[in-house]
């Protein structure tokens, strides 16, 4: 991924699903490899994408006008629209010139750096942001211990950190074949899910404080047949010592 994405990307689950060439999902797959910013945005409405939404409404109670963040995968923007209507400062990172061209379009974001998620550090100095949002890319990241630990970094103190897993429950394996039937593509692709667990982990080793989280479900096709069961969390970063 090289961001993405997430590089966030507000990522359409089903049009990144339709991404690679044979192989499980990198992170610059995750970053959407679409050309049209606005075929991206018609399809998100369409398989009922509605991330972006529940993001935001899990961090609205902790952001006030005037604060920056960070969009990790901003894609064409849909994932921090909002907190810009909200009256934020938007920054934003992803891997894919198309879909940055697309967010510079719609111009919201005050800055937009083309970098990958996967690669340490991000251009970013340390405490320089206030909040941080990665939707609808890290399902697509075999290890996502780098994102937590750069927007550790990157946060200031009692700032949050609002992202969206796929949901692993007791018995599942962490790995999750999406056969051809749901990629449109022809392949097969691999998505990784985290369990309750495994995101308290990280949220504590990298020096969060989890705040609130909702499970809801992500159409995989068109006719909305499969879903895919995902988390959204926020967590504020603990203040440092």
């Amino acid at each position: 991924m090289a961001v993405e994405e997430a590089g966030q990307r507000a990522l359409d689950l089903s049009k990144a699903l339709s991404t690679g060439e044979g192989r499980p999902l990198s992170a610059s797959d995750a970053t959407r490899d679409s050309s049209e910013g606005v075929d991206y945005d018609q399809a998100a409405e369409e398989y009922g994408w509605r991330g972006p939404e529940v993001a935001f409404g899990l961090a609205y109670a902790f952001i006030e006008p005037g604060q920056t963040l960070l969009d990790i995968g901003i894609g064409t923007g849909l994932g921090s629209v909002l907190f810009h209507k909200a009256g934020l400062r938007i920054y934003g990172m992803d891997l894919s010139p198309e879909m940055l061209t697309a967010c510079r379009k719609k111009a919201f974001a005050a800055d937009l750096q083309q970098h990958d998620l996967t690669v340490e550090p991000y251009p970013y100095a340390d405490t320089s942001v206030d909040h941080a949002i990665c939707v609808g890319v890290l399902q697509f990241i075999p290890d996502v211990a780098c994102v937590y630990r750069e927007v550790s970094r990157i946060l200031r103190d009692d700032g949050t950190f609002t992202f969206i897993v796929a949901d692993r429950m007791p018995g599942e394996d962490a790995e999750l074949a999406v056969g051809t039937e749901h990629t449109e593509s022809g392949e097969t692709r691999i998505l990784y899910r985290l369990s309750g667990g495994e995101v308290g982990d990280l949220l504590g080793e990298n020096g969060f404080a989890p705040l609130r989280n909702v499970m809801f479900s992500v159409p995989m096709d068109r006719e909305r047949k499969r879903l895919l069961r995902v988390c959204g969390y926020v967590a504020r970063r603990v203040r440092r010592v």
